[in-house]
């Protein structure tokens, strides 16, 4: 296939569009004053929020007027990952995409998917003059992948739909009804410096190739956590030789797993082979533990200029060792949804910087109560190594509710259009749909949107058929919405 005979036509054009436009978290300017333009070209209303949130409005088409109102609702941001080897600047530089089989993709970046094809497929259903809906308004967020900030600031009368139909959602053929909520726990430890002791061998080992992907979706994947692996080899080696540690950076997002990390670190000139060996032992174990999620890991250890600094000797060790014990991956497992992870936390960053040391983590949890228990075992891990820690408010879940209209005009669609019942779903990762819910609480709602993989990471793809299954199903629910008590 070539770009251009994607079908459906019209969504996979405003896709490449919104491709064309930078659009980072916290910096959506540009996505915004596009989406602005479009709305002008065809006359449609259309308000802006403090935030920076945009709700665009359409008329019901005739004989429509009397349908409730539906609200389709995308986040205007991406996450912005790319391969080392790749040159890239997000605030400037379109995505480039390309055909690989039957998935669409990027090159050595993330593809924003997550969520341009959300705001690909309602500037379709704006521009569309040949498809049947009641009245339709079209919101779109800011910052959704850093701190959900537009949906936390979006007030009570911004829109006035009856139905939310999130485009956020990234398995075709399921229908979602609820997410967890989460919060953000960072610790800041102490890192004093002294001066790098004489007769020593400085060297970098980086861990590389991880599959890394969305701390939600992917977190039960049994995928590797870059952060982990290097610190257990540098606690390793802690506990063999005289380890000094000079620097340390991995990870960069809260929501991502992350796939690379390295470490500045120095032993002993007499144990300069001994630490190569370590690392080709260490490796295998690695690679065997993780044969089938983690084909690509790969250590490298390379010597390194000596530095005039090293971390002072028990402040590294209470750091090494906290971070050995902090939780990370899966908790626990929904006792009422089977296969739903119900709680668990990242292990997202660590940066050293202006004499500390900085590492962020992400909890969730579909319970609220299971959330906070968490960020506050993983606070206690942090403070245990002397670090002071805060966790934020975080964001609340979308509790299901099984019994949704909307939910119910979702899953009759699918069964008329494809022959088959949509799988009924909650999902780990969070979603705008439970903070629109504090603000508006009669608001019925459901997810669903194309597969998408790798999401959060330079491997994100669009599954292509997919594509036209869910543009035809949104245009069935839409043309069956209820009418108006």
């Amino acid at each position: 296939m070539e770009k251009n005979d994607l079908k459906p036509a019209s969504v996979f054009h405003f896709f490449e569009e919104v491709c064309q436009v930078p659009r980072p978290s916290k910096k959506e300017e540009k996505i915004r004053a596009f989406l602005i333009g479009f709305a002008q070209e065809r006359g449609l209303e259309y308000k802006t929020d403090e935030a920076g949130n945009l709700l665009i409005m359409k008329p019901a088409t005739p004989g429509k007027e009397n349908l409730k109102k539906v609200v389709l609702q995308s986040h205007m941001d991406m996450v912005c990952e790319k391969n080392k080897t790749t040159e890239h600047n997000f605030d400037t530089d379109p995505i480039r995409t390309y055909v690989d089989g039957e998935w669409l993709k990027a090159q050595g970046t993330t593809l924003g998917a997550d969520n341009g094809i959300g705001i690909a497929t309602e500037l379709a259903v704006l521009d569309a003059k040949d498809i049947a809906h009641g009245p339709i308004e079209c919101l779109f967020t800011v910052d959704e992948e850093t701190g959900l900030t537009g949906a936390f600031a979006l007030k009570d009368g911004f829109m006035s739909g009856d139905i939310l139909i999130n485009l956020d959602s990234e398995d075709e053929g399921e229908l979602f009804i609820g997410c967890a909520g989460g919060a953000g726990t960072t610790a800041q430890f102490p890192c004093p410096m002294e001066a790098a002791p004489a007769g020593y061998f400085f060297f970098r080992v980086a861990v590389k190739g991880l599959t890394g992907g969305h701390s939600g979706d992917d977190i039960n994947k049994g995928r590797a956590n870059a952060n982990k692996v290097l610190n257990r080899y540098l606690v390793q080696l802690m506990n063999r030789y005289d380890l000094r540690l000079c620097e340390i950076d991995g990870g960069n997002l809260h929501n991502a797993i992350p796939r690379e990390a390295h470490a500045v670190c120095a032993v002993p000139m007499e144990y300069k082979e001994a630490v190569r060996v370590d690392l080709n032992v260490f490796l295998a174990e690695v690679e065997n533990e993780y044969a089938v999620t983690e084909p690509k890991l790969t250590m490298e250890l390379e010597s390194e200029t000596p530095c005039a600094e090293v971390m002072e000797k028990e402040a590294m060790k209470r750091f090494l060792l906290s971070i050995y014990a902090v939780h990370n991956g899966v908790y626990a497992m929904s006792q009422d949804m089977p296969g739903l992870v119900e709680t668990s936390s990242n292990l997202a960053s660590i940066k050293m910087r202006d004499g500390k040391i900085i590492v962020g983590t992400s909890q969730r949890s579909s319970i609220l109560s299971s959330r906070k228990d968490m960020s506050q075992m993983i606070r206690a891990a942090f403070e245990l190594g002397g670090a002071e820690t805060t966790t934020g408010d975080g964001y609340p879940g979308w509790k299901p509710n099984p019994s949704s209209e909307i939910l119910g005009v979702a899953v009759e669609s699918y069964k008329r259009l494809f022959g088959v019942e949509p799988k009924i779903k909650a999902i780990h990762a969070g979603l705008e749909c439970g903070l629109f819910l504090e603000k508006y609480p009669s608001l019925d709602m459901v997810s669903f949107g194309p597969t998408l993989r790798g999401v959060h990471s330079p491997d994100e793809r669009m599954l292509i058929p997919t594509v036209d299954k869910f543009w035809r199903h949104l245009l069935d629910v839409l043309a069956h919405i209820p009418v108006k008590a």
